[in-house]
């Protein structure tokens, strides 16, 4: 059957092996829009912040319907507050309504994720309530969840898969939470030209925010190697080749206290290295 609500959420440097270009992947996601029927049957809900995808509205016979962080967007949030592994606090505007919202996502990047729900809701005519109750419901838990780990710690399972966009926002998160902060990053696939760029660029990231460093695999070094070139010290900074090596390491190295993000490319499997430290 053909859909009715399609939602574009961002253009981001992924998928580039295959596309080649991110003016491919912008056609691609257009072609989701143009298949809409016309308005008032077919909605399109954008996302306001991304410009391109702001810029996609053309490829559309749908009604647009956008989200964001901008009072331009029909349904937008201010008033941001992370709360660690809580969750975030937000405030809602929509028309006339204000709502104070807190909502068990991890990291402030979610709340895009969380506006992008709530569109589709009112587009298929739920209430406040059920869309609050459902962004604060289990099943709302995005791929990131924090796990009990050993001696104490705490593991940031973000093992599904791994871009830049995303690897710098799970490292944003992490500088939010106390504690000793331990990254453990692997290979990004499939950034094509991108790949290294995209690699050293969270390594800058990881230098600012990670007290321990360790990367997984021959892109992953690159992720190392630039947090090197850069200052950290090299004894915080572990180049590995694979996930069992990883989980050794591991394994002696981790305290009480300590924030342990697991974030890597999904053909990498590093849910693996998550699950033996659970085990432990």
């Amino acid at each position: 059957a053909q859909p009715h609500v399609g939602l574009v959420t961002v253009i981001a440097p992924v998928h580039l092996e295959r596309a080649k270009t991110i003016e491919r992947i912008v056609e691609a996601k257009s072609e989701l829009l143009a298949a809409l029927p016309a308005a008032p049957e077919g909605i399109a809900i954008l996302n306001y912040d991304d410009e391109r995808v702001r810029e996609m509205a053309k490829a559309t016979r749908a009604r647009l319907f956008y989200y964001g962080l901008s009072p331009q967007a029909d349904l937008w949030a201010d008033q941001i507050e992370g709360l660690g592994l809580q969750g975030i606090r937000l405030q809602l505007h929509y028309g006339e309504e204000t709502l104070s919202v807190k909502i068990p996502l991890l990291g402030r990047h979610s709340v895009h994720t969380a506006l992008g729900a709530a569109v589709v809701g009112l587009a298929e005519g739920l209430t406040w309530q059920e869309i609050i109750e459902g962004l604060r419901g289990p099943s709302a838990q995005l791929r990131l969840v924090a796990v009990p780990g050993p001696r104490g710690s705490t593991i940031l399972d973000d093992t599904y898969n791994a871009s830049p966009t995303s690897t710098i926002a799970a490292l944003n998160l992490l500088s939010e939470l106390d504690g000793r902060k331990i990254a453990v990053l692997g290979d990004m696939a499939e950034l094509g030209a991108y790949e290294r760029d995209g690699h050293e660029v969270v390594g800058m990231r990881a230098l600012d925010v990670a007290d321990v460093l360790i990367t997984v695999g021959p892109l992953g070094r690159i992720i190392g190697e630039t947090a090197l070139r850069w200052g950290m010290p090299a004894e915080r900074v572990h180049l590995l080749n694979t996930n069992a090596e990883a989980v050794e390491l591991l394994k002696r190295l981790v305290d009480e206290h300590d924030i342990i993000l697991v974030k890597g490319s999904r053909v990498l499997q590093m849910e693996d290295i998550v699950s033996a430290l659970v085990e432990h």
